[in-house]
């Protein structure tokens, strides 16, 4: 879809209103909703909203901002149809009131480091695999899980039909869905889209958090991508598979049929430039206080940095090669989580990446055994370092992140930083239902 054609498609739509949808810091979708008829001004002049009331944005004494409307995410919102009239929505970037980008919008932080790999000559493609639970609402608070099947499992309860239902409406966004499935832990499910180039898939992972859970409520259920919603089962995570291609050939930058491991030097200092930035990166990677608690051994989760091919406990894995498919050469990285922006995610990862390339950074011996096995004296012989164990810790990490620093940006940097410690300080002060349970009668 281009800007030339999306007028006369809204009229064959039948659309009456549009959703112009960005994004907060936090990855969380925002909206401001006009009339059809006003499209065309957005366009060419841009929409104005009150910046200072969006976290992370501006302050309240430079609180003007606009939005222009991205003609390639327009898309008609299959449950707000209506005899009336259609709602659409098209995503936006947001701008200053002197029409420059706004630093602190997520989606331009991820072009502008996209800019710096296309003047490398290269394209990064992304793949992210999206865990979610869904639950029960009683009362209008969620409950139990909604169903008791395991890893691949067939159920014939509700679940599949919400999947089902789900599916239908992500390919209505111009979703292409790949496979879905029942997760490791109750009540948990995976539904996953093709690569694309990351803008486009960024896009695509922030629409499908909103679409999940708009279905979901269709059935009174809900969706939540909380990374660690139960104690004492898997968590969810955004693992997510990574490449470099020639801007020139198309060719995937990452294969080289002569390595046992198909992969190329550039691909490798890629993989070191991760291994070597991860710790500071996790505030962004792993936002929240409850993503650390996802990021311990036992459950699937990643904790030590290493890398490997068929060992699902390292940091970065590489997925077995198929014969004839060099284009599929990839790293996954398995630590996100999807509570992050995918935006910023996938700007500091590649940022991450780039720098091991133009320093030519090399990563170390790969390590094929289950790393959850090792005692101490074995990490500390191979050299094995951890991620943060806590928010708190990743924030510090953060602070001395030259790469998250240049990715965010001096301003986003301060803001992001802030808000998290602020999230973290929220969270110690509470007095929690197992501290009156461990402490309250025996002291």
């Amino acid at each position: 879809m281009t800007q030339e054609t999306i007028f006369e498609q809204l009229k064959t739509d039948h659309v009456k209103f549009i959703q112009l949808q960005f994004t907060d810091l936090y990855g969380i979708v925002k909206n401001l909703t006009i009339p059809v008829q006003h499209i065309q001004d957005s366009f060419q002049y841009g929409t104005w909203f009150d910046g200072s009331s969006i976290e992370g944005f501006a302050r309240i004494h430079e609180s003007d901002m606009f939005l222009k409307p991205d003609a390639k995410t327009y898309a008609v919102i299959p449950w707000l149809r209506s005899a009336d009239g259609n709602t659409a929505r098209f995503i936006c970037d947001v701008f200053n009131p002197d029409g420059t980008p706004f630093e602190s919008d997520p989606r331009y932080i991820l072009k502008k480091i996209l800019a710096e790999a296309k003047a490398m000559g290269y394209e990064f493609n992304t793949g992210p695999e999206l865990e979610f639970f869904l639950f029960k609402k009683e009362n209008g608070l969620q409950a139990l899980p909604h169903d008791r099947a395991g890893y691949f499992d067939l159920t014939t309860d509700q679940a599949y039909n919400i999947r089902r239902d789900m599916v239908v409406a992500l390919e209505q966004f111009g979703i292409n869905v790949e496979a879905s499935h029942h997760e490791v832990a109750v009540g948990q499910h995976e539904i996953d889209f093709r690569y694309s180039d990351a803008l486009t898939t960024a896009d695509n992972a922030t629409t499908f958090k909103f679409v999940l859970k708009a279905i979901a409520q269709k059935h009174d259920l809900h969706v939540t991508f909380m990374p660690k919603p139960i104690m004492g089962i898997a968590g969810s995570g955004m693992h997510v598979h990574q490449s470099l291609f020639d801007l020139k050939t198309g060719e995937n930058i990452f294969y080289d049929g002569k390595d046992k491991y198909k992969l190329s030097k550039t691909a490798y200092h890629y993989i070191a430039g991760l291994l070597k930035h991860i710790k500071g990166l996790s505030a962004v990677l792993s936002p929240t206080v409850n993503s650390y608690k996802r990021l311990v051994p036992g459950y699937e989760a990643p904790v030590y940095i290493c890398w490997a091919r068929t060992n699902r406990s390292a940091l970065v894995r590489i997925p077995q090669y198929s014969a004839g498919k060099n284009q599929s050469t990839r790293a996954e990285l398995r630590c996100p989580d999807p509570s992050s922006n995918v935006y910023l995610a996938f700007a500091v990862m590649l940022k991450a990446g780039l720098d091991g390339i133009k320093n030519k950074l090399k990563p170390p011996a790969a390590v094929e055994e289950d790393v959850y096995l090792f005692d101490d004296a074995k990490l500390t012989e191979l050299k094995i370092d951890t991620l943060p164990h806590s928010l708190l810790e990743a924030l510090k990490e953060m602070e001395m992140s030259q790469i998250v620093q240049e990715t965010f940006g001096e301003h986003t940097f301060n803001k992001y930083f802030e808000a998290k410690m602020k999230e973290w300080d929220e969270f110690r002060l509470q007095v929690t239902q197992w501290e009156l349970d461990k402490y309250l009668e025996i002291y």
